[in-house]
């Protein structure tokens, strides 16, 4: 099959299209820039633009584009970005596959589970309203911004992600080195969940997503059950072989962090009713399994 994907250098696309090549797929990249590579195609989601012929053929779209919610502190300006690039860049590539003579068979979106916010010790799966803050509200217009896909008939599904275990990117590649130097500690007093997952799950489920006709709509992409942040650091601890006993104090996160300090001391206990439901087997279900394998990758 011939796939497409947006967000094909960050940490999860980019993962992705190695997998899908080696799954003997065709994987056409979307770039802001000057494509330089025959598997290249332009896209601008800032003017709304999306080079027809680079969804030629194409069987599925995976979009994962957007700017890193914890790259940079919570400005203004940086918080316009992060929901800019994500409802701007939607509603672009979902307009551009509604539009095509041939449309392709599934849209798949990846939004986040930033859409329930704190949901303290209650867990909840796809079936729970959006939460309130900036996250949920982002995640509510992000999702919006995929009505024409939807409205043409494209089967549409919003892959909820969690924290992804990986050692070379994003928010827990952050963690790794602070651990191996023996610093590492729970975030707070450590009991808000934390809903995680392997990178090799996320990637299994994403491929999982495109390959089920049944699946449309919300899925959460999280392991089976959530931990504590307590639990994750006593996990890091174990697999790493290294004391996990020095604690971010609150206030000193919200000093650092801003307002993004809130999401990361807020708990979300998601899980992933419509994925297990569906038949999705995960490889590595455990906390210390998947830090292993992200080690091991």
């Amino acid at each position: 099959m011939r796939i497409a994907v947006t967000g094909a250098s960050g940490l999860i696309g980019s993962a992705l299209g190695r997998v899908l090549k080696a799954d003997g797929h065709e994987v056409v990249r979307f770039v802001r820039r000057e494509p330089a590579a025959p598997d290249e195609a332009r896209w601008d989601p800032e003017r709304g633009y999306v080079d027809p012929a680079g969804l030629e053929g194409c069987g599925a779209v995976v979009h994962l584009a957007g700017a890193g919610v914890g790259d940079h502190r919570w400005t203004d300006a940086y918080k316009r970005e992060i929901r800019d690039s994500r409802v701007k860049g939607t509603a672009a590539m979902a307009s551009a596959v509604a539009a095509m003579d041939e449309a392709p068979g599934v849209f798949v979106c990846g939004t986040a589970i930033g859409y329930y916010g704190d949901t303290g010790d209650r867990a909840v799966d796809e079936s729970a309203p959006a939460g309130e803050g900036f996250l949920p509200e982002v995640c509510v217009d992000w999702e919006a911004a995929a009505a024409s896909a939807r409205e043409a008939g494209i089967r549409t599904v919003f892959a909820r992600t969690g924290l992804v275990v990986a050692a070379e990117g994003g928010a827990w590649g952050k963690l790794f080195p602070i651990f191996k130097a023996g610093i590492g500690g729970r975030l707070g007093n450590g009991r808000q969940y934390w809903s995680h997952i392997s990178m090799h799950d996320e990637l299994a489920a994403l491929r999982h997503l495109i390959d089920t006709p049944s699946l449309e709509g919300p899925v959460n992409l999280t392991a089976p059950e959530p931990l504590t942040n307590r639990e994750v650091t006593a996990a890091m601890g174990r697999v790493l072989h290294r004391p996990a006993v020095f604690a971010v104090p609150a206030p000193v996160m919200r000093v650092v962090l801003g307002e993004f300090a809130q999401d990361v001391l807020g708990s979300q206990r998601v899980r992933p009713a419509r994925l297990l439901e569906s038949g999705f087997v995960f490889r590595y279900p455990g906390i210390d399994e998947s830090v292993r394998a992200a080690l091991d990758s």
